[in-house]
């Protein structure tokens, strides 16, 4: 169970909702289905960072900007809000979620043939968005959500109350439940370092080399200590979290190496799980039924941890193929497959995959399929589901005395680094990793501290998971943001100016260059030099100069982006500046002249001046240390309309 850390550290804004949807759709459900089958046992990994999302969204502490446009009046929603959800709340898998609510399809086609919304199809809208990704089992059992679906259309506001309640209702039970069931022993908990990164890449990213020889890297990022970090912290956490230290680790995607084994071990972990991939170059073998259907026991240098490696076929049948089948058919398949593969003998088969991304595809998330294999499992006199320290303690295991490193993804790391977007991003990483050494010591506590948590969150995987050419999102650019807002954040927190290399995007489809947008609505703004919500700038026109031309003395811009709208009565100009360059001054000029220009400076810097109905286009001047000012944009002017 594992979504990125979609938090912002600096504005404390949530980014993204998958976590919350997720939480909503999965990751209760998937353990409360036991409840009907308890002789079945299984082992639940649970990544920190996202248990630390659940726990605020829980707690009512976090909230997104896709929630708030949920839960809002749809009489109260701004220009901005309504264009932001005609944008985004179509994000669900269109056979399986959107299409099987009438009302939800209506609307789909709707926005697809670019027809108006009026309030109504705004709240119907409002309600699918999320009532599709409430668990199956919830919305079985629930009256009130029976009857709302029932209702089907033209939802009042007390409707939408309605939802918003059973939502957080919802969220609250997800950490309990997994704590209830592992107290009871029918699930182990394992889990993952803090911030999901590549561990073995964090110990030495030139060790990819070895996994594929002759692929192109980015200079040497080198931090085992970071790697302990993130070790330790997650079994910190989830002991507290859930009450029981947890003895097993999956490394991130699966990744392991010789190194990172030893880190885990150090820090009291008894077993971890990867690839029969990996188990098969490691061995110098095909990795058949033969080999992968045993466990194992890595030891080296005094170290030693029990190690299992997942049937690599089996699980992607589930993960990938089963949605397509009838969930009967499904479960006859796989466990067809178990029974020809072990021929009747005593084995381990090791099913591991991702314990939220595969069901919806799946028929009503997957739930008929898993009651239809969990039925069989549990009558079949000769299958027994276990955890995975049951599976130490009944399976002798084989030794290994070395592991060749590489993920459950072709048994090497190509994913994350290697192509030209993924080496852009570590040399990055190691840029703001050599800024914190060198200027952490003399921060203050709580500044390094954000700083260096900051650098854990970059650490992670899954921002390099959307660079380079295996993956596409239509939240691409959302990732590309947010990862260079946590690296900037390593700067901002140690009083540095981030790089200007942060304010352009890693990936090679987004924009580069000069960029001019109008905008797209008005705006609210209060002027306090801070970003005050979500919503004070969204679709605000956006001007980023070209970097490659140095403006400002010193060849370096005089600001990375710069945001702009009109108040709603079209009589205020509004201005936001990111990465003002220290000591600037900058004034509003329209085509008559200049305007007399209120300021306010925080994290950012923003403007405010008054605006005639004949002021059309505007522009900035940025003026330091005496020079002739510089104008923004260099050439020409910004559009107001």
């Amino acid at each position: 169970m594992h979504q990125p850390f979609y938090k912002d550290l600096w504005t404390g804004q949530y980014r993204l909702p998958w976590t919350r949807l997720h939480a909503l759709k999965d990751y209760a459900g998937m353990v409360s289905v036991l409840r009907d089958f308890p002789t079945v046992r299984q082992t639940f990994n649970l990544v920190p960072s996202m248990v630390a999302q659940i726990e605020e969204y829980a707690s009512g502490k976090a909230s997104d900007a896709f929630w708030d446009c949920a839960v809002m009046p749809a009489e109260d929603l701004t220009e901005a809000q309504r264009n932001f959800i005609l944008k985004y709340f179509f994000q669900a898998n269109h056979e399986r979620m959107i299409f099987r609510y009438p009302r939800y399809a209506e609307l789909f086609h709707q926005r697809q043939e670019h027809r108006a919304f009026n309030i109504a199809d705004l709240r119907d809208l409002q309600i699918f968005s999320q009532l599709v990704w409430y668990d199956e089992d919830l919305l079985a059992a629930d009256s009130e959500l029976q009857a709302l679906i029932a209702k089907g259309r033209e939802f009042s506001r007390a409707d939408q109350d309605l939802m918003t309640r059973k939502q957080q209702a919802a969220l609250a039970v997800v950490l309990p439940v997994y704590r209830e069931f592992a107290a009871s022993g029918q699930i182990e908990i394992a889990t993952t370092p803090f911030y999901h990164p590549i561990l073995p890449l964090l110990c030495d990213s030139d060790i990819a080399a070895v996994s594929r020889p002759g692929v192109t890297l980015p200079e040497r990022f080198c931090y085992p200590q970071d790697a302990r970090e993130q070790l330790e912290r997650a079994r910190t956490y989830m002991t507290h979290v859930m009450g029981v230290a947890p003895v097993g680790l999956w490394p991130s995607e699966g990744s392991i190496s010789d190194e990172a084994l030893a880190l885990a071990a150090d820090c009291g972990f008894k077993w971890a799980a990867s690839d029969n991939g990996v188990l098969g170059r490691s061995l110098n073998q095909a990795a058949g039924c033969d080999i992968t259907y045993q466990a194992y026991k890595w030891q080296r240098e005094g170290r030693a941890m029990n190690l299992l490696f997942r049937d690599h076929y089996l699980s992607d049948l589930i993960g990938f193929e089963y949605s397509r089948m009838d969930a009967g058919a499904a479960a006859d398949h796989f466990l067809d497959r178990i029974r020809q593969n072990t021929q009747g003998r005593e084995c381990l088969v090791p099913i591991i995959l991702d314990g939220e991304n595969a069901w919806e595809w799946y028929y009503a998330n997957g739930r008929p399929f898993l009651r239809e294999l969990y039925r069989r499992i549990s009558e079949d006199p000769n299958l027994e589901a276990i955890t995975a320290s049951e599976a130490f303690a009944r399976f002798e295991a084989h030794p290994l005395d070395h592991v060749v490193p590489g993920s459950w993804i072709n048994a090497n790391f190509d994913i994350w680094i290697g192509a030209e977007e993924d080496n852009v991003a570590w040399q990055l990483l190691l840029a703001a990793r050599r800024a914190f050494d060198q200027h952490s010591a003399t921060a203050v506590p709580a500044a390094r501290q954000l700083a260096y948590e900051e650098l854990l969150i970059a650490e992670g995987s899954d921002w390099c998971w959307w660079y380079g050419p295996e993956h596409g999102s239509d939240n691409r650019p959302e990732f590309d943001e947010l990862y260079r807002e946590h690296l900037s954040n390593v700067y901002r927190a140690l009083g540095l100016t981030p790089p200007a290399e942060l304010s352009e995007p890693i990936l090679k489809d987004a924009q580069h260059g000069e960029v001019r947008e109008v905008p797209a609505n008005s705006l609210t703004v209060t002027l306090d030099g801070d970003v005050t919500s979500a919503f004070e700038w969204m679709g605000a026109g956006r001007y980023r100069p070209d970097p490659r031309s140095g403006a400002m003395h010193g060849g370096t811009p005089p600001m990375s982006e710069l945001f702009y709208g009109l108040s709603g009565e079209r009589t205020r100009i509004y201005v936001r500046i990111d990465g003002a360059a220290a000591g600037a001054r900058f004034t509003i000029e329209f085509e008559r002249g200049l305007a007399q220009t209120q300021t306010a400076t925080g994290r950012t810097l923003e403007l405010e001046a008054a605006r005639e109905a004949s002021d059309a286009r505007f522009r900035v001047l940025a003026e330091r240390d005496g020079l002739a000012p510089v104008m923004l944009p260099a050439e020409g002017w910004l559009e107001l309309e």
